[in-house]
């Protein structure tokens, strides 16, 4: 097994050092196997482990003077935040000091320094985010969620080659059903790009396409690895957390309107707080960034404890099963390979 040594961008995200300092020692504290370098203001990160108990043998601070904010552009992040919390991270990554590295910041600073710093596989022209979402199958990969707002079909095409040994890997799918995002499952739906990327995913002799599908597939057992471009992806999963905050509220609404409700609230509550345990965002918390030559993983900027908790199972879960070196191999199997353009 590969060593389990993280790299935290602890300043990252909404919450920052409230979230990823204590999230990172309850990680140590259930995985005696795990390595964690929190990297940030290394006075503000001493003082929030003052309160917290864990092995001090497995946990490492690195002190960065910066950090990269959450509406910071891109190109002026890769420019001036060279030696912030997210760079010196991708830095360790880089070097071979950690095996991951998490954070809950930027994505965009993420991604454009993920490429720079850690660089691309061989062959790839744009790495995805990846993340499971709760469906009747359990959970449905779905990418890209956001680092891409525009592609042409061999992006899709990649990323469905990226997306399925992630599914077989992690999941132990032994083909896992690969479909394409589009607005019907017709043949002739969709835009040009859609299209010719199913083409290109059919083709592909080591993918088990199952051809188009739509929004409501993503939530069945129908499908295990849907793959769009990240704007669409972004709408389609941000749309979802929405509808489901809006039923929860709506519920809790009509139980609260009258003492009937209340009474069928009481009664309804321990299958409620399942089917809320079920589908907790927190659970399914940890977007991989599919294509780099070492392994990132993206939390949600509005991570707190719990949510950044996930999403440290994930990258030791990644890391254990070798999802870079496995994903780099079913990327040389494309034929013909696909080109690299800057």
């Amino acid at each position: 097994m590969a060593s389990l040594r993280l790299a935290v961008d602890a300043m990252g995200g909404d919450f920052g050092l409230r979230s990823t300092v204590p999230a990172s020692v309850l990680a140590l504290n259930e995985n005696s196997d795990l390595h964690i370098t929190l990297v940030g203001d290394r006075t503000a990160i001493a003082e929030a482990l003052r309160s917290q108990s864990y092995d001090s043998s497995r946990l490492d601070i690195l002190h960065a003077k910066d950090s990269v904010a959450m509406d910071e552009k891109p190109a002026v992040a890769l420019r001036q935040k060279r030696e912030s919390s997210m760079a010196i991270a991708l830095g360790l990554l880089r070097d071979g000091d950690v095996s991951a590295v998490v954070s809950a910041g930027n994505t965009g600073a993420l991604v454009a320094m993920g490429c720079i710093i850690v660089e691309r596989m061989n062959n790839v022209r744009r790495p995805a985010m990846c993340a499971p979402i709760p469906s009747d199958n359990g959970h449905t990969y779905m990418l890209d969620l956001g680092a891409n707002t525009e592609c042409v079909a061999r992006d899709l095409a990649q990323f469905a080659v990226m997306g399925s040994a992630l599914a077989r890997v992690i999941d132990g799918r032994a083909a896992p059903r690969v479909g394409v995002l589009n607005i019907g499952a017709e043949l002739i739906k969709g835009t040009p790009v859609v299209r010719e990327a199913g083409d290109l995913i059919a083709a592909n002799p080591h993918l088990n396409y199952i051809g188009f599908v739509e929004g409501g597939d993503i939530f069945g057992d129908g499908v295990d690895v849907v793959v769009c471009d990240g704007f669409v992806g972004n709408v389609a999963l941000k749309v979802s957390e929405g509808v489901a905050s809006f039923i929860r509220r709506r519920l809790q609404a009509q139980l609260s309107a009258s003492v009937m409700g209340a009474v069928l609230g009481m009664l309804l509550k321990p299958v409620l707080r399942r089917m809320q345990r079920a589908n907790d965002p927190r659970r399914y918390n940890g977007a991989v960034l599919l294509g780099l030559k070492g392994l990132v993983v993206k939390g949600h900027g509005g991570s707190d404890v719990q949510s950044f908790l996930t999403t440290l199972r994930q990258a030791a879960r990644a890391v254990s099963v070798d999802l870079s070196r496995q994903i780099a191999a079913e990327l040389a199997e494309e034929n013909p390979p696909t080109p690299v353009a800057q």
